[in-house]
């Protein structure tokens, strides 16, 4: 696993980069804020519920949460499923939102 930060996200997101984004917090806390990545929850990779993104096990997947914690979390799940190129965003939405205020 390798990490980035949110300035080097958004970076990525503001050039368009074709990138693999994962939030893995709950569904509501999706709802009220997110960098628009793919919801799926921590609960569903630690439950192995991948069949919908087992086709990215190749390809760089980025993982955000609220703190940086459960996306850590979810990148080693992901990396003993397979994946071989997990990236954590460190600090998560709370890094995001104090480096990028809306």
């Amino acid at each position: 696993m390798r990490t980035i930060t949110v300035e080097e996200l958004k970076e990525k997101l503001d050039a368009k980069e074709p990138i693999n984004l994962l939030d893995v917090r709950e569904e509501t806390e999706h709802a009220d804020f997110n960098v628009g990545g793919l919801n799926f929850t921590l609960r569903r990779i630690q439950d192995m519920a991948i069949e919908d993104i087992e086709h990215l096990k190749g390809e760089e997947v980025i993982c955000y949460c609220r703190s940086g914690n459960r996306s850590n979390m979810a990148c080693l799940i992901l990396e003993h499923l397979g994946f071989t190129n997990t990236v954590n965003v460190v600090g998560g939405m709370l890094a995001w939102q104090e480096k990028f205020p809306a």
